[in-house]
C-alpha cells in the first residue's frame, strides 16, 4: 500500500517550509510498504543548530496552519543537532550536516520510493545553489 493522499499532503506541506527556511538535501520516503508505524520519511539538513531548530519551527507552524496537524512527538530539540517531528502519517528529521552525513538515513531507506516534492522546493536549493537570494 502506497502513502495516502494525507500524508503526501504533509510532506508537501513541511519540504516547503524546510526549503522556505532555507533546508538543504529536502527528501521524502514512501515508507509505508516497511514500517506499520508511518506512512512517509522526510529528511532534511541544516549547517549549524539554530538554523535546525529555526527549521523545525517553520514546519510545525506551517503543519499546524495550513494542514490541521500538530506532531504527537518531538525529540531531540534541546540537542538541536537532529530534531525529530512525528505527525504520525508522516514522520520529520531535521539533522544538523554532520550528523545526517554520519547517520546516513538515505541508506537505510534508499531501497524505498522516492516522493516527489513540489517544484518550489527544487527551484528553492537551485537558487540558493548559485547564490541568489530566495524570492
Amino acid at each position: 500500500m502506497a502513502a495516502s493522499q494525507r500524508s503526501l499532503e504533509l510532506v508537501r506541506v513541511a519540504a516547503e517550509a524546510a526549503a522556505d527556511k532555507l533546508a538543504d538535501d529536502i527528501i521524502a520516503y514512501d515508507v509505508s510498504e516497511q514500517l506499520v508505524i508511518t506512512d512517509a520519511f522526510l529528511l532534511c539538513s541544516a549547517p549549524n543548530d539554530r538554523q535546525v531548530r529555526a527549521i523545525v519551527d517553520e514546519i510545525e507552524e506551517r503543519m499546524r496552519v495550513r494542514a490541521d496537524a500538530k506532531p504527537v512527538r518531538r525529540e531531540g530539540e534541546r540537542e538541536g543537532r537532529w530534531v525529530l517531528l512525528d505527525f504520525v502519517d508522516v514522520v520529520v528529521h531535521v539533522q544538523h550536516e554532520e550528523d545526517r552525513a554520519y547517520y546516513a538515513l538515505e541508506r537505510l531507506w534508499k531501497d524505498c520510493p522516492v516522493i516527489p516534492l513540489p517544484e518550489t522546493v527544487a527551484q528553492l536549493a537551485a537558487q540558493r545553489a548559485r547564490g541568489g537570494a530566495a524570492s
